[in-house]
């Protein structure tokens, strides 16, 4: 008996399932070896594989999973959630992709801009506005931080923050980014999250109470004006935010203002309900 003959009704070589599944028997043997889809029975004797007609279906998924560029390891959770739950999954998978992409496409554009010397022309794509903020009381935590980083210490401070601003009076404002100095791979900051909150008496009184934990503050922003770009999702990343940043400094000085601070960036929007392309931030400079 060969690879290639039908064994019984129950069972097929790897020759006639590679055929049924429209696939070749090496790919079968690679989702062997990978654990994605194992025979149904391997002879002893002769190391055959055989399988079952049943698995057709889950050897056309995985390979149609693999032209997805999706892990192995979530290739067999889907796999193996199958139904619903295996959708769900590649669903989730897919945002993730759509976020990578609508974000290096963003970052493709800014460094099409710096090498070809098109600057300004990349810079015209924001709109720059001014708007006055009122005084706000804030609560704030402040690290030095390098820019891998700084999405999750930023995700994880607001959280603290917001949480906090309930024994504070409650947010009154969006919470917002502050950059002291440079946050890049080789520059540190120091970065500084904030929440606006309402009672200033309260806010000290949490301040005291948590002592040098989070490098917790309690300030207050004067009212200031803001020269600011808003952006998306996808262009908040880092480095292609530069390009919003540099585009609000180069509109500040054509503008013959001045910066009067550092920058910050304040987000407004749900960010996890967010899409790729939905406005959640805006990037702001005081001026004057």
């Amino acid at each position: 008996m060969t690879e290639d003959e039908p064994v019984t009704d129950e069972l097929l070589t790897i020759g006639a399932f590679a055929a049924r599944a429209r696939l070749s028997a090496k790919a079968l043997r690679l989702y062997d070896r990978l654990g994605l889809l194992a025979p149904a029975h391997v002879d002893a004797a002769s190391g055959y594989r055989y399988y079952r007609a049943g698995q057709v279906e889950r050897a056309r998924l995985v390979a149609m999973l693999r032209q997805l560029d999706m892990p192995l390891a979530r290739i067999a959770e889907v796999v193996e959630a199958g139904g619903t739950a295996g959708a769900d999954v590649l669903a989730a998978y897919w945002a993730d992709v759509e976020a990578r992409v609508a974000g290096q496409r963003t970052l493709a554009e800014y460094l099409r801009g710096r090498l070809s010397g098109r600057s300004s022309e990349m810079y015209g794509k924001f709109v720059v506005e001014t708007v006055r903020l009122p005084e706000q009381v804030v609560i704030a935590e402040k690290r030095h931080t390098l820019a891998d980083e700084l999405p999750t210490w930023i995700g994880a401070s607001l959280g603290r923050l917001e949480g906090a601003s309930r024994a504070c009076g409650g947010a009154t404002a969006a919470p917002f980014v502050v950059y002291y100095s440079e946050v890049s791979m080789e520059s540190d900051g120091p970065a500084e999250s904030c929440v606006p909150v309402a009672d200033e008496t309260a806010a000290r009184a949490w301040a005291a109470e948590q002592g040098r934990a989070w490098e917790t503050r309690v300030r207050v922003e004067p009212a200031q004006r803001f020269a600011y770009t808003r952006i998306t999702k996808a262009q908040v990343a880092h480095p292609q935010i530069l390009a919003a940043f540099e585009a609000v400094e180069e509109w500040i000085t054509s503008q013959g203002l001045e910066q009067a601070g550092p920058c910050r960036e304040i987000y407004f929007a749900d960010w996890d309900a967010a899409g790729p392309d939905d406005a959640v931030c805006d990037v702001a400079f005081p001026v004057r």
